[in-house]
């Protein structure tokens, strides 16, 4: 097969930059990987390798980072997390202070603090009754009635 030298270059190149743009758009450390694997391919042609050593460089290597590097590259970056403590709230004993109904948002007492609760079961959870905290999602708990 007689491929194009300049074209298959150029080729590696544009995965390069467009793997890269995305990356930089998602910041999901997905297409950065495959960038990385363009780049080994990139040097394997202008070496000389043949297009199946290329083909099997960008594959091996975006592969072989995405799986291996990613999830540490993840962890490490993970930067919108913000401890609160709030976990710690997660099967604690609340006291319903205003209704809770399925569907619809009430408000439980914790620890001396309020917190706007919901139901995850089908009952109504009426005014001093106790409920176990069973979930946090956002600013609100996932209660069930005891």
């Amino acid at each position: 097969m007689g491929f194009d030298f300049e074209l298959i270059i150029l080729l590696w190149f544009a995965i390069i930059l467009i793997a890269a743009f995305i990356e930089i758009n998602t910041m999901d450390l997905t297409s950065v990987w495959f960038s990385i694997g363009a780049l080994i391919a990139f040097i394997l042609a202008i070496v000389g390798f043949g297009v199946v050593y290329q083909i099997g460089a960008f594959v091996g290597v975006s592969i072989l980072l995405l799986l291996s590097v990613r999830p540490i590259a993840k962890n490490y970056f993970r930067t919108n997390l913000v401890n609160t403590n709030a976990d710690r709230l997660i099967g604690k004993v609340a006291t319903c202070t205003k209704e809770v109904r399925p569907g619809e948002r009430g408000e439980v007492k914790v620890d001396g603090q309020f917190w706007t609760a919901v139901t995850s079961g089908d009952e109504i959870v009426l005014v001093d009754e106790k409920v176990e905290i069973l979930a946090i999602e956002g600013v609100k708990l996932i209660v069930v009635k005891l």
